[in-house]
């Protein structure tokens, strides 16, 4: 009679070791996991619902505006299982358009280069657009003898909605909005081989300037490349500011995070306090800038305290220029902010660990004031004059020590 081995803990661990190393060395199987099964169905039953039967189906899809989209389509006369064919602008044509994005293109390169490295053993890879859902670049591993990557990763192929139906791309500056999409979840039968990941980029005046996408082909669904594609996007957005024409950055974020950072907001000034870019973090931090769209705004609009000052402190070897200062808003809400003459607003790593906690609003006044003083060799009124304040206002702050 046969006997089974004592359930001892070695033994446990024995089973289970031998189960990891079966498990280990069977070759892969080419299959969906159960997950991802429902999930193909869920996309299918949707398809059908709506391309075939023109109903509503409010819920069965994860995201509104996949259906959005595909009415979209339906309505400008596409049907799902009709060819496309994914058009390459004109010579002349292209080159007009690789001049117009000239700027996004360089402001970009360095991070799709990065993000060409972090997703080169998914089978994804990056492609960079203009408003229109024209490709103006690509990064990463592609497969060039796969028609369906090649078709898509050309300079110049247009991959709008209204060309190729629902994508990342088109669904991405149409909505406005970061976006996943998977498999059946694309409009065309034919594309429904893709995953994408993508997210709008805005420029320096608050206009959508392209997107980001990350796309797979026959590849496992990864929907976190949402989360990427939008750390990706805000890096892009950064660059595009800094190289907005300035004499003056401004770094701004709430007192709990530290300047330095992607998530920083970014304001542009000219000589004058004009300005002439903004990231769209700064225009969610200041209501002022997101009013005023691509229109000009002076930077007294934005902040209650006189704009010279912000060219002081970063001129001043008393502040020096990683010294945070704490910015008062018109609302009554405070930020702090690093001025930033331009050239060091760029330098990589000079920041984050660096930057000193940031200096009362008092101090500040107050130190420019004793430089304003300084600069007029003494004399108040001089200072005074300059600054746009009282002679009693600097004698109260220097503590009557001024002569």
């Amino acid at each position: 009679m046969e006997h089974s081995p004592p359930n001892t803990p070695a033994n446990a661990f024995a089973a289970g070791l031998v189960g990891c190393i079966l498990r280990i060395s069977t070759p892969m199987l080419s299959v969906l996991p159960p997950s991802s099964e429902q999930r193909l169905q869920q996309i299918a039953h949707a398809r059908q619902a709506v391309l075939q039967e023109g109903k509503n189906i409010s819920g069965v899809l994860a995201e509104p505006w996949i259906e959005r989209s595909w009415r979209r389509c339906l309505a400008s006369g596409q049907t799902p299982d009709q060819p496309i064919s994914f058009d390459v602008l004109p010579p002349q044509t292209l080159r007009r358009t690789e001049e117009a994005n000239h700027v996004l293109v360089q402001a970009a390169r360095p991070v799709l280069e990065k993000l060409g490295a972090a997703i080169a053993s998914t089978r994804y890879f990056a492609i960079l657009t203009n408003a229109q859902g024209v490709v103006v670049d690509v990064n990463g591993a592609i497969d060039r003898r796969d028609r369906r990557a090649e078709l898509i990763t050309r300079i110049g192929v247009d991959l709008s909605e209204q060309h190729v139906g629902t994508t990342a791309i088109g669904a991405a500056l149409t909505e406005l909005q970061p976006v996943w999409l998977h498999r059946g979840e694309h409009f065309f039968t034919s594309n429904s081989a893709y995953s994408c990941a993508g997210a709008p980029l805005f420029g320096p005046d608050g206009r959508c300037v392209g997107m980001l996408d990350l796309t797979g082909v026959d590849t496992v669904e990864r929907p976190e490349l949402k989360h990427l594609v939008v750390q990706s996007a805000r890096s892009i957005e950064n660059a595009l500011t800094q190289s907005r024409p300035h004499d003056l950055l401004i770094r701004l974020n709430w007192s709990s995070h530290c300047l330095g950072e992607d998530s920083d907001g970014l304001v542009c000034l000219d000589p004058d306090g004009w300005v002439s870019g903004a990231n769209p973090a700064a225009r969610q931090m200041v209501p002022a800038l997101q009013a005023s769209g691509p229109a000009a705004v002076h930077c007294s609009e934005l902040f209650a305290m006189p704009y010279e000052m912000l060219f002081d402190a970063a001129k001043s070897d008393t502040l020096g220029y990683a010294q945070a200062l704490d910015m008062p808003l018109w609302s009554g809400l405070r930020l702090h902010a690093l001025p930033l003459l331009r050239g060091r607003a760029g330098a990589p790593g000079r920041l984050s660990g660096r930057a000193a906690p940031a200096l009362p609003l008092k101090d500040v006044e107050t130190a420019l004031i004793r430089k304003a003083v300084n600069e007029a060799k003494g004399n108040v009124m001089k200072a005074a004059r300059a600054l746009g304040v009282s002679r009693a206002t600097v004698y109260r702050r220097l503590g009557g020590k001024a002569k």
